[in-house]
């Protein structure tokens, strides 16, 4: 695929669109750490203003996303469909009619490592709250979450009883509309999560990777970013929504 654009447009809406081609091409994929601004500069010959323009726009609309002290990297792109509402577990498990009960394994101050600070846009080795609590429905392990969360957004977590609230139902009280992006997978557990779920290792899980926002625009942060893991003999995950009119 050609790089080829427009010589009439202004030269950074030209780098912008060879950055948008080589990210449709998947020449620079998810995750990918593009040249600094001072190799932009070299190779398309302009000014380092107008480099920073491009890519300050890139990131405005989504494309990128650029990490303090680690550089400028290709976003990751959101799901197709967002098919699984924000709920608290416990509040699933009450309209069952069943008991919720939950043990906290983890909840503690962690130093970001370069992919979790990606995720949070921080820099490496920023500070990041850590928990992590096993759900159960009447005595049955059925959720093990572990979750991340910003101190600017929830300077206040880790002095939080999880065992009367959620850290779901905490945060989203912090934050009336956030913005939710879901990945669900099938996986396989690791001893430690066999281990806390009492489930076998051979078991299948299925696991919802969650991450929130607060804000928009320029302004908006990540909240949280959470690993939910749910033996898949114990938990079914589904929608119900409606279509629009043809």
């Amino acid at each position: 695929m050609t790089d080829a654009v427009s010589t009439a447009q202004p030269r950074y809406a030209q780098i912008k669109e060879t950055i948008r081609r080589r990210i449709s091409s998947g020449d620079w994929a998810e995750g990918f750490q593009i040249p600094s601004e001072h190799r932009l500069l070299e190779e398309f010959s302009v000014s380092r203003m107008t480099v920073h323009r491009a890519l300050r726009d890139l990131t405005e609309e989504g494309l990128l996303t650029r990490v303090q002290g680690l550089g400028t990297f290709v976003a990751e792109r959101p799901p197709s469909a967002d098919v699984v509402e924000l709920r608290s577990i416990a509040d699933e498990i009450a309209e069952r009619g069943n008991r919720h009960g939950c043990r906290i394994e983890r909840l503690l101050a962690v130093t970001a490592d370069a992919g979790l600070a990606r995720r949070f846009n921080l820099p490496a080795g920023a500070r990041l709250f850590h928990s992590v609590v096993v759900h159960s429905e009447s005595d049955v392990p059925v959720q093990l979450e572990e979750r991340w969360v910003n101190p600017a957004a929830a300077p206040d977590y880790l002095e939080q009883d999880f065992t009367r609230q959620t850290p779901g139902e905490y945060l989203i009280r912090l934050e009336a509309a956030p913005r939710v992006e879901h990945v669900i997978e099938a996986v396989s557990p690791t001893p430690e999560i066999a281990r806390l779920l009492d489930i076998p290792v051979t078991e299948p899980c299925l696991r919802v990777t969650r991450r929130t926002w607060a804000g928009g625009g320029a302004g908006s942060r990540v909240v949280t970013v959470a690993m939910l893991v749910h033996p898949g003999s114990r938990y079914r995950l589904g929608a119900r929504f409606q279509l629009p009119p043809p």
